[in-house]
């Protein structure tokens, strides 16, 4: 009680938010959200700070040293050694501290606040011709503090280098709150930091005389890694130090240090110019590994931009993936594994010349089966988001039997690597597992990731041993314990082994130095824990026990999907970088509202809980608030953790404890709502278009003042297609007049029906229920169910490959294809698969016509007009974007630009909810809104989604229009 009576009256001293109560739901809620990294560990911190300016963080350190606690730096928090989880105040400076303050074109270099993105600084960076080249394959959310942090190198670090070397200046927080400037010091200025009267003069004397003691040294130079290992990284780079070839700079100490020796709270990076445009892949094919690396060191003779290495595992877990089974199209065979040698050049011609060199070489020596060779940027991105997926695609195995990250940042010089993966394979052999072998050949460090049960105490003891006998090899080979990824509370346990003793002293002296109070991430890289403590696993449950209305027998358990979450922080990219995922966390920046928090937050419950309900808690309904159930965390999560699906249910098990909401319940009912409003359509429409009495709705249902609510139409599309005269085509096809076209979208139904007859189609709306979108969105499961049910039941015995059900309506018609198979029991699973699997989007239909030669150009206009075409998010997570932006160009003069947004912020009723209503403006605010704002009058704009079309409408107060409505008038008549 005293401390968090300490804690409270430090938040009457902070800008800031603080979160430390354990009683209060939201502050329990982000505690828990910073309790992991990508690590394998999990502890709770004691509490959570997000600072706003650089006094926030001197009154932390004051805090911490009076209170002899310690601050954990963190920003994305996608470290793999568990760096930024512990006991301590997690201070996340992530939103706070996230400007580009400076950039200097002619001396080519930039100056950022720690919490800036790594790719967002490249995309600010481009027009200037010059970008930062360290590139983590979490490039798009790791930020510049967390890469200094942990030394990130990347994919091309043999040419653009790590971050110590392209590391100029730091500002840095001592631990008595001073900021200090650490830069390159020539002989003068390393005086005058030895005479300053300080704190930083202290540090510089103290630290001096452990430099140039010639035993020192001789340690040094003796137990660090071999120089031709570039990926030097274990401990403190006190090697770096004692190089008097290069001036002093304590930089060079600060990259790798894992926040252990102050805050940086400014830093000042080296850029280069834009590597050449032209950018080719030989994707060397290989049958066996230790193959592959002597096919590496071939490769690094012919001076590659990057040499890569994806292995068997990977390349299967992209087989049937939503998102990555369109990577494999260059693909043979079924290799063992895969190299990826890039080449960059001004010309394809210089580009094909490096290629065919190394390729000849290679068949010269019999290394390889394939080299297929790929160009273009949109191409070779598509290969190197397969590499870059790895550590999620991996995690995609069933079972409790996991990759752990573990050996994965041993290195060892590229010439060793042969032996070297040989000797791995012997050892794991003999410890009876398999593992992942993946990352940068090129520079000597693989990331092999052993599969191991981490729940029983066999994996446990598997998890020590493996790493105790790992450390021999690195021995053996000069290595390094830890290329980039860090030592943290993993790796620490074995420097003393790796570097000897007397330098482990050296390295606890470093930090003493720095550090003596234990202020800063106390516990990593020296006096950390032993490695097999505070694991995620701790605690087992067997996720089958727990009793779900969804089928999660895909996902082995509703636990086991959310344990699926790396914490690879895919879903912390933000609209720079582009993609869907996460919605709400691009519009507020907060951690809780991640997809990662929100799987580790029904993980933790699911496994720790000790209610019969293990759902019925409040936290978790915090962390699911935001979730705009966009189904983008199924397909750009590499995991597939399918968020919206697990929302869903957890609401389900919450109402059956506490009863749904008035809101909730009207909004789950919208169809019925609607259709009572249809009978009266006119006083319906009149009520909600007058101000006054459309104000007392919305206040009674909760809903946002601002919003417009919808009408509904005079008569049904049912009701409409009962009065047309039937019709022979070319084709039949069955029409899913869903809820929302039913009633208040009629007239694009109409306008479909219009054109499917127009072009020839035999137009039939079946019998059949509301798809049940709307009970799933607010969590009524068990509703849904009984629609689904009844569903498929009409439908599955007249619906086929030759008699399609097309719908208009994304978030409907995909009900089908996505929800249903697991909602049906088991007697139902096959015909609800088969009915998904011909449940189509309109547009997707058309374009498989125009295809199949049955739809040509020559029956649309050949006006020109330009068309910026929004995606809905139901359709990019099926990747059915494509299909509506061909359909629309089909007219000989369209052009369709798509607009680079992710979701529209609406997402169904979450728009209309007035506590919701500012964070869907935000996010329609990212992309969507600020470019149908510069559209031109006379371009359309095009959405499929209801709600899209609702948010632009509200948001700009311009009219959108659904893909058939354009088509439609498109049509020569």
């Amino acid at each position: 009680m005293q401390v968090l009576h300490r804690l409270h009256q430090l938040t009457k001293q902070l800008q800031c938010e603080l979160f430390y109560n354990p009683e209060d739901a939201t502050h329990q809620t982000m505690r828990m959200a910073y309790a992991t990294d990508a690590s394998v560990y999990q502890e709770m911190p004691l509490a959570v700070a997000i600072p706003k300016d650089k006094q926030d963080l001197r009154t932390l350190i004051t805090f911490a040293k009076q209170e002899g606690v310690t601050l954990i730096p963190r920003t994305a928090g996608t470290s793999l050694a568990g760096q930024v989880v512990g006991k301590g105040i997690v201070v996340d400076v992530s939103r706070g501290f996230n400007r580009i303050l400076e950039v200097n074109v002619e001396e080519g270099w930039v100056r950022v606040e720690p919490g800036i993105i790594r790719d967002d600084l490249n995309n600010y960076l481009k027009k200037y011709g010059l970008m930062f080249g360290p590139e983590t394959s979490t490039a798009s959310r790791a930020m510049i503090g967390g890469m200094i942090g942990n030394n990130s190198s990347g994919l091309h670090s043999i040419v653009w280098g790590d971050t110590r070397k392209n590391l100029l200046e730091a500002n840095v927080l001592l631990d008595d709150g001073s900021e200090v400037l650490f830069g390159a010091l020539d002989e003068k200025a390393y005086f005058q930091k030895l005479s300053a009267q300080t704190r930083e003069g202290e540090i510089y004397r103290t630290l001096n005389v452990l430099l140039t003691d010639k035993t020192n040294v001789a340690a040094i130079q003796s137990g660090y890694p071999k120089k031709t290992l570039t990926r030097r990284n274990t401990g403190y780079a006190l090697d770096f130090l004692v190089d008097r070839d290069k001036p002093f700079n304590l930089c060079s100490l600060l990259a790798g240090s894992e926040g252990t020796l102050g805050i940086v709270t400014e830093a000042k990076l080296q850029l280069m110019p834009l590597p050449p445009k032209e950018i080719g892949l030989l994707c060397v094919h290989f049958a066996d590994m230790v193959e592959c690396m002597h096919g590496n060191n071939v490769a690094l003779a012919h001076q590659p931009e990057a040499s890569e290495l994806v292995d068997k595992y990977i390349l299967d877990f992209t087989v049937g993936h939503p998102t990555y089974q369109y990577n494999r199209f260059f693909i043979e065979g079924d290799p063992q594994a895969l190299l990826i040698v890039e080449f960059r050049a001004d010309t394809l011609e210089e580009l094909q010349y490096k290629a065919t060199a190394l390729k000849q070489d290679l068949i010269e020596k019999g290394l390889g089966y394939a080299y297929p060779f790929i160009t273009g940027t949109e191409q070779t991105n598509l290969v190197w988001d397969v590499r870059k997926a790895g550590l999620g695609l991996i995690r995609n195995l069933p079972g409790d039997e996991q990759p752990v990250n573990l050996i994965e940042d041993c290195a060892v010089s590229p010439e060793d690597l042969p032996d070297y993966v040989a000797d791995i394979q012997q050892l794991l052999k003999e410890e009876g597992v398999h593992a992942s072998y993946y990352a940068h050949a090129g520079a000597g460090e693989l990331h092999i990731e052993p599969f191991v049960n981490l729940k029983t105490a066999e994996g446990r003891k598997k998890f020590r041993s493996i790493l105790e006998k790992t450390t021999d090899l690195v021995l053996k080979y000069n290595g390094s314990l830890s290329g980039e990824h860090g030592d943290g509370r993993l790796r620490g346990e074995f420097i003393g082994k790796v570097l000897g003793e007397q330098v482990y002293a050296l390295l606890k002296q470093t930090k003493s130095i720095f550090d003596p109070s234990g202020i800063f991430n106390a516990n990593k890289i020296v006096d950390t824990p032993p490695m097999d403590t505070a694991l995620r696993y701790d605690t087992v449950t067997d996720g089958k026990s727990i009793s779900t209305y969804f089928d999660f027998t895909a996902q082995e358990s509703i636990l086991r999907l959310a344990e699926k979450c790396s914490g690879s922080g895919d879903c912390r990219k933000t609209e720079i970088t582009g993609g869907t995922m996460c919605p709400s966390f691009m519009a507020t920046r907060n951690e809780k509202d991640t997809t990662r928090a929100r799987a580790n937050m029904l993980r933790q419950f699911l496994t720790n809980s000790t209610k019969q309900n293990r759902f019925d808690h409040e936290e978790i309904k915090e962390v699911m608030d935001l979730c705009l159930s966009c189904k983008a965390c199924k397909s750009e999560c590499p995991s597939s953790v399918d968020v919206a699906k697990m929302k869903a249910e957890f609401l389900q098990h919450y109402y059956d404890a506490h009863g749904a909401s008035f809101r909730s319940t009207l909004i789950a009912n919208f169809t019925k709502s609607q259709r009572l409003g249809a009978y009266v359509a006119p006083l319906y429409n009149g009520i909600i278009k007058t101000p006054f009495l459309a104000g007392l709705v919305k206040r009674v249902a909760g809903f946002a003042s601002k919003r417009s609510l919808p009408t509904v139409h005079g008569t049904t599309l049912s009701q409409w297609v009962r009065k047309q005269s039937p019709q022979r085509g070319i084709r039949k096809v069955y029409l899913f007049s869903d809820e929302f076209t039913e009633y208040n979208d009629t007239e694009i139904g109409i306008t479909a029906y219009k054109l499917l007859t127009a072009l020839g189609y035999e137009v039939v709306v079946p019998k059949h229920l509301e798809s049940g979108r709307t009970y799933l969105s607010k969590g009524f499961v068990k509703e849904a169910q009984k629609i689904a049910l009844r569903n498929v039941d009409i439908l599955k015995d007249i619906v086929s490959e030759d008699t399609p059900l097309l719908g208009l309506e994304p978030s409907a018609i995909l009900t089908f294809r996505d929800e249903y198979v697991d909602l049906v029991d088991s007697s139902r699973k096959d015909a609800a698969r088969r009915l998904g699997q011909q449940a189509l989007m309109i547009d997707e239909f058309l374009m498989r016509e125009v295809d199949a030669g049955r739809l040509r150009a020559e029956q649309f206009s050949d006006e020109a007009k330009k068309i910026k075409l929004h995606g809905h998010c139901y359709q990019k997570a099926f990747h059915l974007v494509g299909y509506t932006e061909k359909l629309l160009s089909l007219p000989q003069n369209y052009t369709v630009e798509v607009i680079p947004s992710g979701c529209c912020g609406m997402a169904g009723s979450f728009g209309y909810e007035k506590e919701h209503y500012d964070v869907s403006m935000k996010v329609a605010e990212l992309v969507l809104l600020p470019a149908v704002r510069e559209t031109d009058e006379d371009v359309l704009i095009a959405a499929a989604g209801t709600s899209c079309r609702h948010q632009i409408k509200d948001g700009v107060g311009r009219r959108s229009y659904h893909p058939v409505e354009i088509l439609y008038d498109a049509l020569v008549k």
